[in-house]
């Protein structure tokens, strides 16, 4: 089968690479349809690496994707063959601390799909995984859609690491697929006034259109005395969504006494620093958001209903064997690109 491989820095190439076969009972083997370029893959096509999280090449590379049903396991009994699903890329143990907590995020044995040293990636014709990732989608509902559950997923977990959204202020720092999809839960939840920055114009217009109610480039201005004129008491939490420094320096002045930093985006750099003498005379919480656990299935349903029109955010299409050009855009923000996505059929 064909598969998009990671060759280098920038080096993208489609393969041939055996099929994956059925090995385990409760296995399911997925003809992939739609895949999104996430910005984590980036990292791995810009720089090859997150953090800890280093590429051995030949890398097999993506984890946003949907995909119909092409044979199951003896013992599958949720999906049958011709079934439609998303995909959820973590494969937890279910057996060690984190997972008996209900944190399979942060599992210590996870297996993520186009992970280094963990699973083979999925933006390729066949996929093999396990019956519990493989989550059902109505028929109504497109192949991009299911496979921005992804990111939606992790919006949805972040909306709800605030205990009630309904009425507070909040920043989303960088209007990506992380920061929008943060907006839509947000307003969703019936979150108050929402903040946005991004140094990206065509991004900010998105967000407009999405219904934020500020917008700015740090770029071009002062963000921080900007929001704070517009909202004095200031905000009661911020998401970093772009995983740069000045987002997080500025965070510090846009967090009302008590308010809480989230920490989503992925920086490019091992460490960050923290102005931390206005963190603790404020008495500011940080949080660190590691992807997302129990969303997947409310994600779809907010999807499925029509809570949730993320269509929006799948701006470009390419086909498999031009998976280096999507990469190419991507990394370079290039045409005004929200999501690549990618037609593995």
């Amino acid at each position: 089968m064909k598969a998009t491989v990671l060759t280098g820095i920038h080096g993208v190439e489609i393969r041939d690479v055996p099929e994956p076969e059925i090995v385990s009972p409760r296995d399911v083997l997925l003809k992939m349809k739609s895949v999104g370029v996430c910005g984590s893959d980036v990292h791995y096509y810009s720089w090859g690496r997150i953090g800890a999280q280093v590429v051995e090449y030949p890398f097999r590379i993506g984890h946003e994707g949907s995909a119909e049903v092409a044979k199951v396991g003896s013992e599958v009994t949720s999906v049958k063959p011709g079934d439609r699903v998303a995909i959820e890329p973590n494969v937890a143990c279910g057996q060690c601390d984190q997972c008996l907590a209900g944190r399979e995020n942060t599992c210590r044995r996870t297996m993520f799909l186009g992970c280094p040293g963990q699973l083979p990636g999925c933006m390729a014709e066949y996929i093999v995984m396990p019956e519990e990732c493989c989550i059902p989608i109505p028929n109504h509902m497109t192949w991009d859609e299911a496979a921005l559950v992804e990111p939606l997923a992790i919006g949805l977990y972040c909306a709800r690491q605030w205990l009630d959204l309904r009425g507070k202020n909040i920043g989303i720092l960088g209007a990506g697929p992380i920061g929008l999809s943060v907006l839509l839960m947000a307003q969703h939840f019936g979150a108050g006034k929402v903040f946005i920055t991004d140094k990206l114009d065509y991004r900010l217009a998105i967000a407009r259109r999405t219904g934020t109610t500020w917008t700015g480039n740090p770029d071009r201005e002062d963000v921080v005395t900007a929001v704070n004129a517009a909202e004095p008491r200031q905000l009661d939490a911020v998401f970093e969504c772009c995983g740069q420094q000045d987002a997080i320096d500025q965070s510090a002045d846009l967090l009302a006494p008590g308010g809480t930093l989230f920490l989503v985006g992925i920086p490019e750099s091992e460490r960050i620093s923290l102005p931390i003498d206005r963190y603790r005379r404020r008495e500011i919480t940080l949080q660190n958001v590691r992807r997302q656990r129990h969303c997947t299935g409310d994600a779809i349903s907010l999807i499925a209903t029509g809570h949730i029109k993320p269509a929006f955010m799948a701006t470009h299409h390419f086909p498999l064997a031009e998976s280096a050009r999507a990469f190419e855009i991507v990394a370079n923000y290039a045409d005004g690109v929200i999501k690549a996505m990618i037609d593995c059929s």
